[in-house]
Order: C-alpha cells, then structure tokens, then sequence
C-alpha cells in the first residue's frame, strides 16, 4: 500500500487541522495517533512507514507539557528526540520526506529582533533541549529531504490554549492579570496547517529546499496585548485585562522573554509566510467561540 500524506500525532490540535486541510483539498492522507502508531518504537515505526510507503511524513506527535518536562525530560527526550530520528531513519529507507513541527523554545529567547531561521540555537528548558534533539535527529539523518517547522503559541479550536482560557475567564472574572513581558507571534493551527501542506507539495515537487522553516504569524504582541484583542474580539472592555509580570506565575520551566520568529526562508522558497496575527485571529474567532460553547453545553 502507497499513500502521499503520512500523519503522526493526528488526534493532537495541528493533527486534526492539518489532515482537515489535506483532505477538503482531495489529498491521499493517513493520520495516526498515538494509540495507532508510538513513534518512540523504532520497530514499531520501521514497520509503519514500511507499510504505508508515504511519499512524505508530518510528525505533530509531540511531548508539550513544558513544565513536566523539566522532571521527566529522559520521558520527553524519547519522544521529542528519539521518535523523530526513529521516523527520520524509516524515511531514509523508503525515500519519503519529513517534516518535523518543532518549536521556538529552541531559542535562548532574549533575543531583540525576530530570529532568523540559522540563528544560533540555545534553549534553556528540558522542552527546548528535546524539541531541538529531534530538529537535529531528522536534518542528519535527511540532509536533503529532511525539514524543520518551527511554531510558537498555536492556538486552535480543538485542544485548550490560551485564547479558550481568556474566553472563558472573560465571563467569570471582572479582571483578568496577564503578563507582559513576553513577546511572540500567535499563531492560529489552521493556517499553520495550510503552510505545512503547501512546504509539503513544494518539497515533492523540489522547490522547496530542505532545512529550517519558521511557521509563525505575522507582527508580534505579549499575551497582555493578545488578551486585550481577545476581550476586543469578545464586545468587552479590554482595559479588564490588567498586565502584569512573569514573576507573577512562576513556572519550573523558564519561557522565553522574546519568541519573534523571522520568515526570510519562506520567500526565498517562493511562498507567502503565515498572514498577521490579528488578522488570524479574526478569522479563527467564530470557530473558537463555537468551540467553546459547545464544551459547556
């Protein structure tokens, strides 16, 4: 059996998006979640590209809990870093390529302006070190057919972010404290999902080199001026959002104070990055609210 799209992690928020978007365009595509397919099995893995025989692979599988990472980062290491090299290894047997959904924990995030797809790494939480081993574990191993995605803030319909907190905190809480020392790019999964289906038809066609690309919104804001657009969105008052600093909620694991990522690659590759943030989030907004709704019926 021969299949061009091959999923992982497809019961994940991006998963479900991206094999969406796949399939309301016609496109062959498998998607496998955990329970069908553990990418930290080598065997298990060989034998599922094996199989399938994909043209190219997405993997969205993925650890993301930050925070728990920083005490079980061997766990999160077997499948942030050993899965994609296990995925990595099958594609190079049968010829398939690879994109891997990475992050921009990557980064040291003290960074003053967006950065650039070759800027140096320098992560410094458990999350970032394995996000980063699986970056390296797939463009060794596929050189020339092996590529990185670097995300940041996802928010989508399905699956708890930020944007489905802010809403539903908006009808219980007069005010609502958000920090504001931390700049990124909100990125909505629908239009990353668009992205990666566009690098993914680019990379089979061979106009899309192989290597590091960064899938973020345009512009950029703190999760302060996210919230206020958020309740602006929501008909209220955004000065009920009140903003305050990172020491406020202290964490295990250390967020980057500057998330900006920068999109050069993408043009170069002759395609348009992710459209602006806000203009995103607009179009996302009725979903997420009748996402919402529907989780508290």
């Amino acid at each position: 059996m021969t299949t061009t799209w091959l999923i992982t992690g497809a019961a994940g928020m991006l998963g479900r998006d991206l094999l969406t978007r796949l399939r309301r365009d016609g496109e062959e595509a498998v998607g496998l979640a955990r329970g069908s397919l553990d990418i930290t099995d080598a065997d298990t893995v060989h034998g599922t590209i094996d199989a399938h025989r994909p043209r190219i692979v997405v993997n969205c599988a993925a650890w993301t809990a930050v925070d728990d990472a920083e005490a079980r980062e061997a766990d999160a290491l077997r499948i942030n870093g050993d899965g994609p090299r296990h995925l990595a290894e099958a594609c190079a047997k049968t010829g398939a390529r690879l994109i891997q959904v990475s992050t921009d924990y990557v980064f040291a995030g003290d960074g003053t302006r967006p950065y650039a797809e070759d800027a140096p790494t320098a992560p410094r939480s458990a999350y970032g070190r394995t996000k980063l081993a699986g970056e390296q574990a797939v463009l060794a191993t596929l050189p020339d057919t092996g590529y990185a995605v670097r995300t940041a803030w996802l928010y989508g319909a399905e699956g708890g972010n930020f944007i489905d907190t802010m809403i539903g905190l908006e009808s219980v809480k007069e005010t609502v404290d958000v920090v504001d020392d931390q700049r990124g790019q909100p990125t909505w999964t629908v239009d990353l999902a668009d992205r990666l289906v566009r690098l993914g038809q680019a990379a089979l066609a061979g106009t899309a080199p192989a290597g590091i690309y960064h899938g973020t919104s345009g512009g950029e804001t703190t999760w302060y001026g996210l919230a206020q657009e958020i309740f602006r969105l929501l008909g209220t008052d955004p000065g009920r959002v009140r903003p305050t600093t990172s020491t406020a909620f202290p964490r295990p694991a250390p967020r980057p104070a500057y998330s900006v990522l920068g999109h050069d690659r993408w043009r170069r590759a002759g395609m348009e990055p992710i459209r602006p943030w806000r203009e995103a989030l607009q179009a996302a907004f009725p979903a997420l609210l009748d996402e919402k709704k529907g989780s508290t019926r």
